[in-house]
């Protein structure tokens, strides 16, 4: 009875991973099954954790149960984030391979987790090269943030027409739809941070205001493609709805950072804020239309 797979890390404690796209899925109507490819007792950037990376052979012979049990039935999209190697990326394309083998328009949205700005890659070598080449071409969606975006279209993004460019760079080699996560350009205003959608039928893009946070929260990668990908899936991939579910994600993305900041932590407060993230319009946020 599932409608999403999603493939990503899971920590006990905090909110990374599948432990910030799924309980938001689930707020928003969604069915999720859970695959997990490391479980962990909180987040790498606490810097002392314990736990262990799974194989991807576990992660093939956990999708074969998921397969044998459910025939995937109903299964609509496949999410995934952090892959950590190679294999691991190699064992998502095969699950992908045997779901649009029994659902042949069911989507992909790749959240290509690699690196960030100020910190480069924190991937293992390869990993990058594989995602370009691999995972990009299958997915039908795709969330990269500015560093990563410049680096899968290797040039440098300094104006909003070279991220624009980039993401057609992008979008040529398979994806629908590209939404970069977070982006600052020259005309970017110094207190809010954008996100931008490109897509065959448009750029859109929407900027809220900047929230400080010392240290940031992780995981808001994570809930921003999983808010986003059950947008598309509700509004299509067409004409505006990719705009429209931009809208939707940055209003939850304000209403989640404004909860966060308030609760003073560094996890994300997820249990606070989700009445307001289920309830989140596009109406309360101004959508700019670049082309």
């Amino acid at each position: 009875m599932s409608e999403i797979i999603s493939i990503q890390s899971h920590v006990a404690y905090g909110y990374v991973g599948n432990r910030a796209a799924v309980f938001p899925l689930q707020r928003l109507g969604w069915d999720v099954t859970a695959v997990n490819t490391v479980q962990f007792s909180n987040h790498t950037g606490y810097g002392r954790f314990t736990g262990e990376v799974f194989s991807a052979a576990h992660i093939r012979e956990v999708v074969d149960g998921i397969q044998a049990l459910t025939g995937f039935a109903g299964v609509r999209a496949l999410l995934t984030g952090y892959m950590g190697d190679q294999a691991t990326g190699a064992a998502v394309l095969d699950a992908l391979a045997r779901l649009r083998a029994v659902h042949p328009r069911a989507l992909y949205c790749c959240d290509p987790v690699m690196g960030d700005t100020g910190r480069g890659f924190f991937v293992r070598d390869g990993l990058p090269q594989w995602m370009r080449d691999h995972a990009l071409p299958a997915a039908d969606i795709v969330t990269p943030n500015q560093f990563e975006l410049a680096w899968l279209a290797d040039r440098d993004i300094t104006t909003r027409n070279d991220a624009m460019t980039a993401a057609a760079a992008l979008r040529r080699r398979g994806p629908r739809v590209v939404l970069v996560t977070s982006l600052v350009v020259d005309d970017s205003q110094a207190d809010r941070i954008a996100m931008l959608v490109d897509t065959a039928d448009g750029s859109w893009r929407v900027s809220t205001p900047l929230i400080h946070f010392d240290p940031p929260p992780n995981g808001a990668g994570d809930f921003t493609a999983a808010v986003f990908l059950a947008g598309c899936l509700e509004l299509g991939l067409g004409g505006d709805g990719p705009a429209r579910a931009l809208a939707r994600t940055a209003a939850a993305v304000r209403i989640l950072f404004e909860a966060t900041q308030a609760a003073g932590g560094r996890e994300l407060a997820l249990i606070p804020a989700q009445n307001e993230i289920a309830a989140a319009s596009g109406d309360t946020v101004a959508i700019e239309r670049l082309r």
